[in-house]
């Protein structure tokens, strides 16, 4: 049985009371960022410590350099590894591709030091699409990853459908999407 002690140590120094928020494509000006922006005025509004990990900035071979057995070795990607292992709380924009979320943040999520990165502890899912159902079937797949994971799911997953008909210039303009977003991240607080 190997013991990581680097791992180990970045979990104990977590800090608990920031939130990472995590854009979940690559695209560049992502409507997931758009997103994420928002929600990090919500948390700053309600006092709450947050961070963005915006996908967009991996390194652009990380599933060669930093995946499996070089798991570790790429320097870049490790600071988002250690990012994501201090956290205790997350929230994922979750953008709709093919009918599931994309598959770069399947590789991010494989690329990250497990079970310390997710396992006891707490995230929310927002589903987004340019479509009708609001990523529903992205949000089902990655909660099924999560569940795996050891992590607990937020039972509140907002899907914001039409995305692209609510969000301009950053600002998102359909109130309902914006409750739900504030009540989301108001639970995730205390959840």
């Amino acid at each position: 049985m190997k013991f990581n002690l680097h791992a180990t140590c970045l979990h104990i120094m977590s800090d608990s009371s920031k939130i990472v928020i995590v854009s979940g494509t690559n695209r560049a000006n992502s409507l997931s960022r758009q997103i994420a922006e928002v929600y990090s005025k919500i948390l700053d509004n309600l006092h709450t410590s947050n961070e963005i990990v915006d996908l967009s900035g991996l390194p652009p071979n990380f599933p060669h350099t930093a995946l499996y057995e070089n798991a570790g070795r790429d320097a870049k990607f490790n600071t988002y590894r250690e990012i994501m292992v201090k956290a205790h709380k997350f929230i994922f924009i979750v953008p709709e591709y093919n009918g599931s979320f994309p598959g770069i943040l399947k590789a991010f999520i494989d690329g990250l030091i497990f079970p310390d990165t997710f396992k006891n502890k707490k995230c929310a899912l927002v589903g987004i699409s340019s479509g009708t159902q609001g990523g529903g079937l992205a949000l089902s797949h990655l909660t099924d990853i999560f569940n795996y994971c050891g992590t607990h799911v937020l039972a509140l997953k907002p899907r914001l459908f039409h995305i692209n008909k609510h969000l301009q210039d950053g600002i998102l303009k359909n109130e309902l999407y914006m409750g739900l977003l504030q009540e989301q991240a108001e639970s995730l607080i205390l959840f």
